[in-house]
């Protein structure tokens, strides 16, 4: 948490490591708000992904079912994009709104969510930014 307090502060980037917590406890609080039923973890991420000059990303992703097996997946994209506001401490804002599936990047916490649902079922994945190791 702390990290994250000095990140909004503007005093430094996120190393990899913390960028990549915020984002699991990103996509968990989603599907957890949403209510989607046996959340599981199809990526757990925490490997790094060189980007170059000592920097990496890293990704997480998760799926869970909708309560409406038979929902549309625009439909559970936006209740996704409308739990947003109620799960993450900064907020997200489309890379480009008319892309699909959904993209959504936080500039603080140097993620990136990406929201690419099936019928009944919701599936969020994301990744960090290219950021410093340490």
């Amino acid at each position: 948490m702390l990290a994250l307090l000095v990140v909004a502060c503007g005093e430094r980037e996120p190393t990899v490591a913390e960028a990549a917590a915020t984002l699991q406890t990103h996509v968990l609080r989603l599907l957890k708000e949403r209510g989607a039923l046996n959340v599981r973890v199809t990526d757990p991420g925490g490997k790094d992904i060189p980007c170059g000059e000592d920097r990496a990303k890293r990704t997480f992703a998760a799926t869970g079912e909708g309560a409406e097996p038979e929902m549309d997946p625009g439909s559970m994209n936006d209740l996704l994009v409308g739990a947003l506001g109620r799960t993450a401490d900064h907020k997200y804002h489309f890379s480009d709104p008319m892309a699909k599936p959904f993209r959504l990047v936080n500039e603080v916490t140097r993620t990136v969510l990406v929201l690419d649902s099936v019928t009944g079922r919701y599936v969020v994945r994301g990744e960090t930014e290219c950021l410093s190791l340490s």
